[in-house]
Formats: C-alpha cells, sequence, structure tokens
C-alpha cells in the first residue's frame, strides 16, 4: 500500500501549485481521501477531503476559495489545485485515505488508515 504526495515546491506569494498524490497497492476508488498539511512547528491540520466519488468535497476555513480537491479514479491519483498562495500556507502536505466518511477526515486524522510521505510547499514574500 502505497500514497506517494508530489508537486510541492517554492512559489511566490500569489502564486498556484497542484499537488498529486497516487495510491496503489489498495482499491483507491472504494476509499474517501484528503489533503493535510503541517507547517514548522505546528499541529498537522486539515486541509480538504473528498468522497471515494468525487461527488462531495469538504475544506478547511484557511482554504476554502483557493484551493480545490479533486481525484480521478481510473488513474488512482488525487490532486490538490491550490491558487492565491500564501506564506501561511507554507507547510509539508499529506495525502490520506480512508473508508470513513470525508466529511469526518478532518476529526479522524489522528487514525487515517493509510497515509503517505508529504511533500513541501514552500509560499516566500
Amino acid at each position: 500500500v502505497q500514497l506517494q504526495a508530489s508537486g510541492g515546491g517554492l512559489v511566490q506569494a500569489g502564486g498556484s501549485l497542484r499537488l498529486s498524490c497516487a495510491a496503489s497497492g489498495f482499491t483507491f476508488s472504494k476509499y474517501n481521501a484528503g489533503w493535510f498539511r503541517q507547517a514548522p512547528g505546528k499541529e498537522r491540520e486539515f486541509v480538504a477531503a473528498i468522497s471515494w466519488s468525487g461527488g462531495s468535497t469538504y475544506y478547511a476555513d484557511s482554504v476554502k476559495g483557493r484551493f480545490t480537491i479533486s481525484r480521478d479514479n481510473a488513474k488512482n491519483t488525487m490532486y490538490l489545485q491550490m491558487n492565491s498562495l500564501t506564506p501561511e500556507d507554507t507547510a509539508v502536505y499529506y495525502c490520506a485515505a480512508d473508508p470513513r466518511p470525508a466529511q469526518a477526515m478532518s476529526v479522524m486524522s489522528r487514525d487515517l488508515k493509510y497515509w503517505g510521505k508529504g511533500t513541501l510547499v514552500t509560499v516566500s514574500n
């Protein structure tokens, strides 16, 4: 089982990045999935979640209107389009998958079934 996040990098404030999360070793299309992030010296926090079908999405207030989560089950991949980035978005971004409801992922982060290694996003002034 593997979740591999990629697409991080250095971007200027106001810029955009698209993260990808490639899943393998399990039936990704049957799992709800989400993105979390951890900034230096801070707790890991929920960013966004998407239902197994892609029909429902959920966002943290801090990213609502700027970030868009999506998935392509044919490619076993989830995405996070990040626009209007600010230095406060600097963090390591992680993807996760779990069979339980997507809308609950924000409060279940400690025991989600599958986690990927993170990808670093750095937003400069």
